[in-house]
């Protein structure tokens, strides 16, 4: 742990927060699963509580508290497996954009909302042929009148289901032939005409998470709804995405850290139960106890420097496209010390398996940023 990074009062936060996983979600989680959605009362649960975008100015109904509170919640929402709901996107990923690059006026329209758990936000990027390049998407908005005219579709969109406030991400300058410079930010809200969801997508993992496909057919968005300036968007995205991929490193490490826990406590019973033990099972472990203490020193030093304004994208890089990688080596090693058990729905570190391989995808593939950290080197 950084030296500096926490102080009591994170602490105390991190154990009130625990207690409520522990009692409001926890018990109910298995049942999200199998219906592979999250219950929007569960929201409101974690608004009411105070565990969404807590970093939020109190004129806008947030409690201001620092955003190491906020990494808190995500990390201990991975620690126990809880993808489903995703409150690290929610709050630390969608809600950013609103607050930076919102008006004072769409500050105060979706901000309580978001606090609060009446507003669910997700973001959409990604198209069925266009993903880690975002200057090829090609949803397009017109402007007609007051209103954006929207047309196109989004994929793979966390939270589109259950969402009601949509940062889309679309062209907005059709000739204008520069790919960076015609992108721009529009909030859709639900019930918006010409707005419609399709499926809410099977997956390997999170199961919970409703992971959905959405649809603009001439969809009328208010010009009101613009975050920021027209055309801007493609640059507000790579200023986000710093932050996007801190949470994503945030969520690997705390996965990898909970499955070897729970796995080098089983080992630990079935050696005080006699089992014979396997020098290479002894060697896999310190070996994954290693990687986990050099993720999380490495993590913990990113996340200071980011709260304290410093420039990550090289680093950060780095640490999502390790951590990720590391978590499902880790996860994979622990299912084998499990022998036959891991492979079981009864076991937990079989969930860990399946969710984390989601981790290498998202926020950016991992060759995407290899790729980033080769031209920060100048290479």
């Amino acid at each position: 742990m950084h030296k500096n990074l926490y102080r009591k009062e994170h602490l105390l936060f991190r154990e009130t927060f625990k207690t409520f996983l522990t009692k409001e979600i926890l018990p109910f989680y298995d049942q999200w699963e199998k219906e592979e959605i999250i219950p929007k009362e569960a929201w409101k649960k974690m608004g009411r509580n105070g565990y969404l975008c807590p970093w939020v100015e109190k004129e806008y109904g947030g409690a201001g508290l620092g955003l190491e509170f906020s990494f808190i919640i995500t990390e201990e929402m991975a620690y126990a497996g809880v993808y489903g709901l995703m409150a690290g996107l929610h709050s630390d990923i969608v809600a950013p954009y609103i607050h930076s690059f919102g008006n004072k006026e769409q500050k105060k329209k979706w901000l309580p909302g978001c606090v609060s758990g009446d507003i669910i936000l997700a973001v959409a990027m990604t198209e069925p042929d266009a993903g880690s390049d975002l200057s090829a998407i090609r949803t397009t908005a017109k402007r007609d009148g007051e209103n954006y005219i929207i047309n196109g579709e989004k994929i793979y969109i966390s939270n589109g289901i259950l969402s009601n406030l949509v940062v889309v991400a679309c062209k907005t300058e059709i000739e204008n032939h520069s790919p960076h410079k015609d992108i721009s930010l529009i909030c859709v809200e639900d019930g918006s005409p010409g707005f419609s969801r399709g499926r809410n997508l099977e997956k390997t993992g999170w199961h919970s998470q409703d992971t959905g496909e959405l649809i603009f057919r001439d969809c009328q968005a208010p010009v009101s709804n613009l975050l920021g300036e027209e055309g801007k968007g493609f640059y507000y995205m790579m200023e986000k995405l710093q932050q996007e991929r801190l949470v994503s490193a945030i969520m690997s490490q705390a996965s990898a850290e909970a499955a070897f826990n729970m796995t080098l406590d089983y080992y630990k019973q079935r050696k005080g139960l006699h089992q014979p033990e396997i020098p290479i099972d002894a060697n896999g472990i310190a070996e994954m106890a290693t990687d986990i203490e050099i993720g999380r020193t490495f993590l913990n030093s990113l996340i200071y420097d980011h709260i304290n304004g410093e420039d990550i994208i090289k680093k950060v890089s780095m640490a999502k496209w390790w951590t990720s990688d590391m978590a499902n080596r880790v996860i994979s090693q622990c299912m084998e010390l499990y022998r036959d058990y891991g492979y079981l729905e009864d076991y937990k570190v079989g969930r860990f398996f399946r969710d984390v391989r989601a981790h290498p995808i998202y926020a950016g593939t991992n060759e995407i940023m290899k790729r980033i950290i080769g031209r920060k080197l100048g290479i």
